[in-house]
């Protein structure tokens, strides 16, 4: 059976909805926002259509997706349709970007709502068997990795749908903070073996006189301190996956025991005599060029052919920004699973200057970055306030209103006259740590306007008060 909620003000356009004569077919109706998302919380539904005007109300601070995510939060296949008048119709479009559906258009007919209802469920149906399909293949520990809008990404998942079944060595190259390490995992939890030991080894972290040692093992006695026998990292992941993070800075002695693992399978411990046969399925990652070290005679040029038999490189943040959205929706969720707050989406301005942002330090930098400031923020909302002032530095002043072309000029002036003045009193507000009394003041306007103008902007005092925002 299919379940459709309908919020709207307006008792005939609701009475058109559940006048709809089929067995298949559930209504549910709600005249607020409030009221829909308690009937969301309650059961399933599959379709929600919305009044434009209801929608808009809400999203005055934040933009649509925000109010549309608590619902999709329940259940992400929910599909919603608003509901506009031709007056609003850029408005309802606007709200197509970020998330809807589709849209109709008053007055609402009975024939519109099953096209819509049945094109929208047959996309459902659709979707579900891709996502079934895909899933054959990834686990759900891979599925937010997976996702993504980056033809070269998209290319990389491939590739590794294809190597990651076999024997073959695998090298992973691309600048520090890239998702190597992750993608190492994402390869061995899709292999043959997956039920045994991955062990992953920062090469360069380890001091050049112990490497040899924690990868290959030492009998007893075989250097000063050595006071017992060793079990190097190879010998532990016997019959699994061993990952050899910035594999260019290894010891020329180390080079030498690795190419042997490569071509027989077997090493010897440092200061044992006896071979040691393993079965270990290597990865290795560089932030380095390894062909140009191997040139320089910096690496061995026969190891280097022999790490290179599947190589895979990852692109920077930069080059896939297209991906920006979809990592942080990623890690607003995990860092909803391990907190006790409830962040629900993040400002159109953050992302925006998210994606004006070089990203040096790559996917790593935007997970640090989203983790201080959901820890700084206090609403549901993360706002730009929560995070580095530097994000913002070279932003034009005019990138702050949405130039969207669709709209009318006088539009577009009160969509930047409402972004500059809720700007001001976030700025007035943080600046007096949340005092209304102070903030007004300073403001020029009664306690009362301000009180009224925080309201339209979704701006709560609690927000501003104490030294979390002054911490910056």
């Amino acid at each position: 059976m299919k379940h459709i909620l309908v919020i709207s003000r307006d008792h005939n356009v609701r009475e058109i909805f559940q006048n709809i004569d089929s067995a298949e077919t559930n209504i549910s109706t709600g005249s607020s926002l409030e009221e829909g998302l308690e009937t969301v919380k309650k059961s399933r539904h599959d379709l929600m259509f919305i009044d434009m005007e209801i929608l808009q109300q809400s999203a005055t601070a934040s933009g649509y997706k925000a109010v549309m995510q608590p619902f999709w939060l329940l259940y992400p296949a929910l599909e919603i349709v608003v509901m506009t008048s031709r007056k609003m119709l850029r408005e309802a479009v606007s709200a197509v970007k970020q998330g809807a559906g589709d849209y109709i258009i008053y007055p609402v007919i009975a024939d519109e709502i099953r096209l819509i209802s049945t094109t929208l469920t047959e996309s459902q149906k659709v979707q579900s068997e891709l996502d079934y399909l895909r899933d054959q293949f990834w686990d759900k520990d891979s599925e937010p990795l997976i996702q993504t809008k980056c033809q070269i990404m998209q290319r990389v998942f491939e590739n590794v749908r294809s190597v990651a079944p076999t024997k073959s060595t695998v090298l992973l190259t691309g600048e520090t903070g890239t998702g190597k390490g992750v993608l190492a995992k994402v390869i061995h939890q899709h292999s043959n073996r997956k039920d045994e030991q991955f062990i992953s080894i920062h090469c360069g972290a380890i001091p050049d006189t112990l490497l040899e040692s924690e990868i290959f093992g030492h009998e007893k006695g075989a250097f000063t301190g050595a006071v017992k026998r060793k079990l190097g990292k190879f010998t532990i992941a016997n019959g699994g996956t061993i990952f050899l993070d910035e594999i260019g800075t290894i010891t020329p002695a180390a080079q030498i025991k690795l190419l042997q693992v490569l071509q027989d399978g077997v090493f010897q411990s440092v200061g044992g005599e006896e071979d040691i046969k393993v079965d270990v399925r290597i990865i290795a990652a560089t932030n380095e060029n390894l062909k140009q070290l191997s040139h320089d005679k910096k690496f061995r040029n026969d190891l280097y052919y022999r790490l290179n038999v599947f190589p895979i490189e990852l692109p920077p943040l930069r080059d896939r920004k297209e991906d920006i959205p979809g990592l942080v929706e990623v890690f607003i969720s995990q860092l909803n699973r391990f907190h006790s707050k409830e962040i629900f989406d993040i400002h159109p301005l953050v992302i925006e200057a998210f994606l004006n942002y070089s990203w040096p330090g790559n996917i790593r930098e935007l997970e640090n970055i989203m983790e201080r400031a959901y820890i700084l923020e206090r609403s549901s909302i993360l706002g730009p306030k929560s995070f580095p002032s530097e994000l913002f530095t070279a932003e034009d002043p005019l990138s702050r209103v949405q130039m969207d072309t669709m709209l009318s000029l006088a539009e577009v002036r009160k969509k930047g006259v409402e972004e500059i003045e809720r700007c001001y009193l976030q700025e007035v507000l943080d600046k007096h740590l949340g005092k209304i009394n102070r903030s007004a003041e300073a403001a020029g306007i009664t306690t009362r306007q301000l009180h009224k103008l925080m309201q339209k902007y979704g701006l709560k005092k609690e927000e501003f008060k104490g030294d979390s925002r002054s911490a910056q």
